[in-house]
């Protein structure tokens, strides 16, 4: 009976984790709308490009990797595959991770101002990163996939974008209540992420790693995630594992990062 009532309320909590922030986001939606256009008039406001930095920086970023690897280093993928489609391809949806997972470590403190004086619905906050990593860098990633692969990748790219959403929806709410109470992750995380762009092939094919290292790539999720990317807009081989592993560990961790953002969420104000 006590493990029937576990299973309950880890299923119920599961459930909320994945159902109430959606709930907040469809029921907040105006709001969400003002923080974005907040969000963008502070990033560009004054620049002589305006929103469009938004799409040059990270493009600028791509346009440097291009150079070192294609250019510099020549780098060449084995078979039929054309490196610059694999690169971009995996490089760009990268860019929209970090950006989501760095963004939501101080989202607190960062719109500190909103809910410190007043009734704010706080369980938005952590959405706001993803909501415009996916509206900003999503929009650079369809335009380019849709150019490198043509018009008919067009669903895999949505079917990407919707993926990555709600894959890094508990890990918003995980890592902004972290984050915040925790502040030394704020240092430490950019660091693992920058190793983790290193050891996850991004740079290069699954393959072209050292056969002692490939068997490693397995405690690697986000390896597992490029593998999905890669078999969903180019037909790259996908094994029960790279479906099976990202899909244990999101489910292991809806239910756990919505509880703790409720645990935590009364005491955010105060620590401000």
């Amino acid at each position: 009976m006590r493990m029937l009532t576990l299973a309950a309320a880890w299923s119920r909590a599961t459930a909320d984790g994945l159902l109430r922030p959606l709930v907040a986001l469809g029921r907040h939606r105006l709001l969400m709308v003002l923080l974005l256009r907040r969000e963008i008039v502070g990033r560009t406001s004054g620049t002589a490009f305006r929103v469009g930095w938004l799409l040059i920086g990270p493009g600028l970023q791509v346009l440097a990797f291009w150079f070192l690897l294609d250019v510099v280093l020549r780098v060449r993928l084995p078979g039929h595959l054309v490196f610059l489609d694999y690169f971009l391809v995996g490089i760009l949806a990268w860019f929209l991770i970090i950006e989501v997972l760095q963004r939501a470590l101080g989202i607190f403190a960062e719109q500190a101002a909103l809910y410190q004086r007043g009734d704010f619905p706080l369980e938005l906050l952590p959405l706001l990163p993803l909501v415009m990593a996916v509206l900003v860098q999503g929009t650079l990633y369809l335009i380019v996939v849709t150019l490198l692969l043509g018009p008919s990748a067009l669903p895999g790219v949505v079917t990407v974008l919707a993926g990555l959403f709600l894959l890094l929806l508990p890990a918003t709410y995980l890592l902004a209540v972290l984050g915040h109470f925790l502040r030394d992750l704020r240092q430490l995380v950019p660091f693992v992420l920058t190793m983790g762009l290193y050891v996850t092939p991004i740079l290069y094919t699954p393959d072209m790693l050292p056969a002692a290292l490939q068997p490693w790539l397995v405690f690697n999720p986000v390896a597992d995630v490029m593998a999905l990317i890669h078999g969903v807009l180019q037909e790259m081989p996908v094994s029960p594992g790279n479906w099976l592993r990202p899909l244990l560990l999101w489910l292991a961790l809806l239910g756990p990062a919505w509880l703790l953002f409720r645990r935590g969420e009364p005491h955010v104000r105060e620590t401000l």
